[in-house]
């Protein structure tokens, strides 16, 4: 385990060939389970347990565009999450982590450690490819 001060490291979790295109993965890392979403532009990463149910699904849910940001649309209740962010566009009391995530030179996805106490690290939640 890390020291407090220390940052965890990068996890690999999947490679580029795992992914399709605006469809979403299950991994696990950092103890957590996270949805991967490649775009025909960026890579995103976000908590896969939808808060207003508990369920382990985000994953699962239909990539999107409502008015300019890039949504997944929760396959239970169907409320939409901001990919960028982690908000939930429907209620603003909702929200999941983004997570920063990285494609290797050899096709390797990897996640990055989660800041939890602070969103404004959402730009870092995506890598472009």
């Amino acid at each position: 385990m890390p020291k407090p001060s220390q940052t965890p490291p990068w996890q690999i979790v999947c490679h580029a060939d795992d992914l399709q295109l605006n469809a979403g993965v299950a991994v696990r890392a950092h103890g957590a389970q996270v949805a991967i979403f490649l775009t025909e532009n960026a890579l995103y990463a976000i908590d896969n347990i939808d808060p207003s149910c508990s369920a382990a699904v985000l994953s699962r849910g239909i990539v999107g565009d409502i008015n300019g940001r890039l949504v997944v649309a929760s396959p239970m209740y169907k409320q939409h999450f901001c990919l960028t962010t982690g908000q939930c566009l429907e209620d603003e009391t909702m929200s999941v982590r983004p997570w920063p995530v990285h494609r290797r030179p050899d096709g390797s996805i990897e996640i990055g450690p989660c800041d939890n106490s602070n969103q404004e690290d959402a730009h870092h939640a995506q890598q472009r490819v």
